[in-house]
């Protein structure tokens, strides 16, 4: 493997200083819904090592079930780590912008850069604000099966527009 611009070249067409990219997701697998996301997941693996972790909601509800998850994902996630969350409160990003923080984050941060999909009640709101970027999928409340896919959608898209690879369509 060869350096060119600190930055690592890992395979024909892969370029990248982020070591991986992980979605961290609470909830339970359903295989429907684990092999949709398995072929994106393939997809990002092109052009940065992809991963997901799976963390098993908490018992109970409200605000304590909120901390226990958050727990739950900082124990699992990698270190260091550069933290997005998805929240429907959080910022809205084109698929044009997430690819433009997905290739500076590239550029900037040498190691795991880590999505974060909550459970039925979302995440905690010092999970959130701890985040680099809170991202809105939409102003809708998704289920998170739906929301994951949604995400690894979006994270393809986004890489193959760095790449100049003819996925993304832009609107007339």
């Amino acid at each position: 493997m060869g350096v060119a611009g600190g930055r690592r070249r890992a395979r024909r067409g892969r370029i990248t200083a982020l070591r991986e990219l992980v979605v961290v997701w609470l909830g339970r697998r359903q295989r429907e819904w684990d092999a949709l996301c398995e072929e994106y997941r393939q997809r990002v693996d092109k052009y940065v090592p992809a991963r997901e972790i799976v963390v098993k909601p908490a018992a109970g509800d409200g605000e304590e079930r909120l901390r226990a998850e958050a727990a739950a994902v900082r124990r699992a996630l990698p270190q260091p780590v550069r933290l997005v969350t998805l929240d429907r409160r959080g910022r809205s990003l084109s698929s044009e912008a997430l690819s433009s923080y997905l290739r500076k984050s590239r550029d900037e941060w040498p190691h795991a850069l880590a999505f974060v999909v909550g459970s039925d009640l979302g995440l905690a709101a010092e999970l959130v604000s701890d985040a680099h970027l809170s991202l809105s999928l939409s102003a809708l409340t998704l289920p998170h099966q739906l929301a994951r896919l949604v995400l690894w959608e979006q994270l393809y898209r986004g890489l193959s527009l760095t790449a100049g690879i003819k996925y993304h369509r832009a609107p007339l």
